[in-house]
């Protein structure tokens, strides 16, 4: 969320830069259901974007009903046209004042979005406001210890300014604790996100992220090169398929078991 979201050749590029393979699609969905309270919620998400996470949800999963809210209307346009589907409803707000009817929710999803919010304290009371009293939010992030995305291979720079803009474990954690929130479980998940490295080559080409910003013309150039030359020598028999690890940080208003209480993904 932010002002960069309002960019609409960001907008315009983003599903296509960041889908992934229906397997993997699925995997993380699965997960994200798992953390449910019960069986079939009625879920909210937090910076949906163009509605990938929202249309899986109601697409693969038992809900009773998906929200999807983002700040930025270029975004919601986009995801009025990917990520359609009959249970599934997008709405303009913040993190910190999400337009709500009065329906409480069950299950909160934050997917890369947490380093976006200019006051996640705020956004953590307002989900105490918005979910049941056994509510779950689950935040889907890279914490700044553990940057290790395929990115900073190529691209360097943005490790330091991901390093600056991603907020740690603890910090998160503290800010979720400070509106009665507490740790169902932290957890590292991977999948593939482009079937070989010509994939990703040409899914960065296009700057799918808000990252990019913070490099130099001629420091994106240079990175694009060494992927274009990496992904030359694959073998198309063999292709490489590059995954993205995120750190999972699961939180319930109150006190609750493990995870295990919740049920298993499918």
């Amino acid at each position: 969320m932010g002002r960069l979201y309002d960019d609409a050749r960001l907008a315009g590029v983003y599903q296509a830069g960041n889908e992934m393979p229906e397997t993997s699609l699925r995997a993380w969905t699965e997960l994200i259901g798992s953390f449910s309270p019960r069986p079939a919620p009625a879920v909210v998400e937090i910076g949906c974007g163009t509605g990938m996470f929202c249309a899986a949800m109601a697409r693969l999963l038992p809900v009773s009903s998906v929200v999807g809210v983002d700040a930025s209307a270029a975004m919601l346009v986009q995801a009025d046209r990917f990520g359609a589907h009959p249970q599934v409803r997008y709405l303009r707000g913040t993190a910190e004042a999400v337009p709500t009817s009065g329906e409480p929710f069950d299950l909160a999803l934050l997917s890369r979005v947490i380093h976006h919010l200019p006051d996640r304290r705020a956004c953590a009371r307002e989900l105490a406001r918005i979910l049941r009293p056994d509510g779950v939010v689950v935040v889907r992030t890279t914490f700044r210890e553990n940057l290790d995305a395929i990115v900073y291979r190529y691209w360097p720079a943005l490790l330091a300014s991901d390093a600056e803009r991603f907020p740690g474990r603890d910090e998160v954690l503290g800010d979720f604790a400070s509106a009665g929130f507490s740790v169902v479980e932290v957890l590292s998940f991977a999948q593939p996100v482009t079937t070989s490295l010509r994939d990703y080559h040409a899914r960065m080409s296009t700057r799918p992220q808000s990252k990019f910003v913070h490099l130099t013309e001629r420091e994106f150039r240079a990175g694009l090169e060494l992927l274009e030359a990496d992904a030359a020598v694959e073998s198309s028999a063999r292709p490489t398929p590059v995954g993205e690890r995120y750190d999972v940080a699961v939180l319930a208003r109150g006190s609750r078991e493990p995870h295990g209480s919740y049920g298993s993904p499918g």
